[in-house]
């Protein structure tokens, strides 16, 4: 992805021999990521530049060295912290991956994840990037291997046992509902005032109830679940103007915006990337 004399790229892509890992590697100036979330846990790390990430807890500001580690489903945004952006390395494994680790090489039980979310840690950092290098260059044991070790040492250091959220309150289980009325009905979803009349709730109290257990308001978390989605559609092979429709887009155009916002790359791009199984450097990154 270019942006003029601001050089921006990006390239997302999945190694086949590595299917429940998607990669990405990127610079960005302009762009900024708005408050979405991922099903899977994200580990990242900047080679150049500082990203600000917006978390629940406060900002965190990492540069070269810092890993930020995010558990799945946890909203977060994404910026630039200096005027000349960031350059990084992140990879998203799935929560199965994780969890495979965890129960092979630590006593963790139960919903894993990590306590803080930015660490100094050069070392893994570095083991970041090499995964990187070795799918990159096709190296399929050492991309696994390497991943392992990441994975075992920031499990080792900051790994825990997170608490399940349950629904208990009204509040909550009102906002679970709503969450799964979305879901049925992304394609055309109700107005906020029809979905809080069909849950017996007040509209307000419903966008309160919602934003504190998913962290962002029913309309910003409809956008996230039909760009996840359209990214489940893409990786089938379904032409994103299909995808834009099945989902609820408007059009394409509004498909390729909100895509482009929250995965990084545009539909396109992410579809031609993931359909190949690359065996040198990106060609797309300078």
């Amino acid at each position: 992805m270019t942006a003029g004399a601001q050089k921006e790229w990006a390239r997302y892509w999945q190694y086949a021999e590595l299917p429940d890992l998607d990669l990405l590697r990127a610079r960005y100036v302009r762009h900024t990521f708005p408050r979405h979330s991922h099903e899977g846990f994200v580990f990242g790390t900047i080679t150049s530049g500082v990203e600000d990430v917006g978390l629940p807890g406060g900002t965190v500001h990492a540069g070269p060295g810092t890993v930020v580690m995010i558990n799945p489903e946890v909203p977060h945004t994404a910026r630039a912290g200096v005027p000349e952006g960031w350059v990084y390395a992140t990879l998203y494994p799935s929560a199965r991956v994780i969890n495979d680790i965890a129960a092979d090489l630590t006593k963790l039980r139960g919903t894993v994840g990590f306590a803080e979310t930015g660490v100094r840690d050069p070392h893994a950092a570095r083991l970041i990037t090499e995964v990187h290098r070795a799918a990159e260059e096709g190296n399929a044991l050492a991309a696994d291997s390497v991943l392992r070790v990441m994975v075992a040492r920031l499990l080792d250091l900051h790994g825990s046992v997170l608490p399940t959220r349950e629904a208990h309150s009204a509040g909550a289980r009102d906002a679970a509902r709503a969450r799964a009325l979305l879901e049925e009905r992304m394609e055309r979803p109700p107005t906020l005032a029809a979905l809080a009349a069909e849950l017996g709730t007040s509209p307000f109290a419903l966008l309160r109830a919602f934003k504190k257990q998913y962290g962002m308001p029913p309309h910003t978390w409809l956008t996230d679940a039909r760009v996840r989605r359209a990214r489940r559609m893409l990786d089938a092979g379904t032409a994103p103007a299909e995808a834009a429709a099945a989902v609820g887009f408007t059009d394409q155009p509004h498909l390729n915006r909100h895509f482009t916002r929250i995965v990084g790359v545009p539909p396109g791009a992410y579809q031609r990337d993931r359909a190949r199984t690359y065996k040198t450097g990106p060609a797309s990154c300078p």
